[in-house]
């Protein structure tokens, strides 16, 4: 690994999403239209690179083909944030992620390459996975604090499916956008009319021939 970005640096939110876009390009997701490389694949390598350039991490991102596995494994015990029913479930499953991988609180500045920075991964040197996993539970710990909330979740759209980050004040949000939940909205209104039709239609009964 050569090189992390602040775990908070440009902001807590930018961390969540970092960790929902990852999760997105490792994880399998519901729906047709969700494809995505093959595990462990060279496209699916790309995808994890792309994530974290666009997240700040400094070009060239190198990751070898047991650090994608190790990122998916990194992913799959995060999803269970993702999942959580409820804030005190939320905050449960943070809390043992942070106990089996966190390390005291460090700052660092990357040997002067970036400003001051809080990590709690091992040290600047930390497999892309620990440092990950670290982080993002730090990132979704803090907004779970200060939102009272769930601080993330997955799409309820059968067919996306796609994690996201709750931010604001209001209730938990049940779709990580506003198509998915226009669409789902949409369908749910076509099936309830379809449903009286067909029991307008039944309790007419059968035609009486004259």
């Amino acid at each position: 690994m050569t090189s992390q970005t602040a775990l908070l640096g440009s902001s807590v939110h930018d961390a969540a999403q970092r960790a929902a876009d990852l999760l997105a390009v490792l994880l399998p997701r519901a729906g047709p239209q969700n494809r995505r490389p093959s595990p462990g694949s060279a496209g699916e390598r790309a995808a994890v690179i792309e994530v974290l350039e666009a997240h700040g991490e400094p070009s060239p991102v190198q990751i070898s083909p047991a650090g994608l596995e190790e990122l998916r494994q990194a992913a799959l015990e995060l999803r269970e944030v993702f999942t959580a029913g409820d804030v005190a479930a939320a905050a449960d499953t943070i809390n043992g992620l942070l106990a089996a991988h966190a390390h005291p609180p460090r700052l660092t500045a990357h040997g002067g390459a970036s400003g001051w920075h809080l990590h709690v991964d091992g040290s600047d040197d930390a497999p892309w996975s620990e440092w990950f996993l670290t982080s993002s539970c730090l990132a979704l710990g803090v907004l779970l604090a200060d939102r009272q909330a769930p601080p993330a979740g997955i799409c309820a759209s059968p067919s996306c499916g796609r994690p996201f980050v709750n931010v604001g004040r209001g209730s938990a949000r049940r779709y990580c956008s506003a198509a998915c939940g226009t669409r789902e909205r949409v369908a749910a209104f076509r099936q309830a009319a379809y449903r009286q039709a067909a029991y307008r239609e039944a309790s007419r009964g059968p035609a009486v021939k004259g």
